[in-house]
């Protein structure tokens, strides 16, 4: 195949003195350039530019799926703990109201499984549209993965307070049912 010079040539585009004109000015930038120096392509950045892009932008994609993916996971986990540990809830006669964000809801269970609500044995944590019941270790754990599933949890942190009230609380002959309802 004939160099570009010989096409255009053919060509008519360019005359014979035109074309010795330019190779004689590519053999003196080739002699005025050190010899240890070589000649930067421009496509050859180019490709190498367009290379490194795309790698980043494919180790971002990558990323992006495994954070997917692990959210996937963590979701599938907390559902099977929900499953595998909800406590069987049978129609009570007892309305245990609760808040779920910022709407209140109402769950009719029986006296022991609300006493266990109260005292924080069990926790009501969302699942598919419904509420239900679990053990408090259960929710503990699906807290950790996400805090959101769990709607409500009583901590009994009262071990460690002092009890004694202040004297000069004209109330402390009033004691406070553990079960009022509201």
């Amino acid at each position: 195949m004939a160099s570009l010079q010989d096409q255009l040539l053919k060509a008519g585009i360019v005359d014979k003195k035109k074309a010795k004109q330019i190779k004689q000015e590519q053999r003196k930038e080739t002699r005025s350039r050190p010899k240890g120096q070589v000649q930067v392509d421009e496509n050859k950045e180019q490709a190498k530019r367009a290379l490194a892009e795309k790698t980043q932008r494919d180790r971002q994609l990558n990323k992006q799926q495994r954070d997917e993916a692990e959210k996937k996971a963590v979701q599938a986990q907390i559902i099977q703990l929900i499953r595998m540990n909800r406590v069987d809830r049978k129609q009570g006669d007892v309305a245990y109201q609760f808040t779920d964000g910022t709407k209140i809801k109402k769950m009719y269970i029986t006296q022991q499984l609300q006493n266990d609500l109260i005292k924080g044995r069990l926790a009501i944590a969302k699942l598919e549209g419904g509420y239900e019941l679990l053990p408090c270790k259960a929710a503990e754990k699906i807290m950790q993965r996400d805090a959101q599933v769990i709607v409500l949890l009583n901590c009994n942190d009262s071990v460690g307070v002092d009890e004694s009230a202040d004297e000069d609380d004209p109330y402390a002959d009033y004691q406070i049912p553990d079960d009022l309802m509201w």
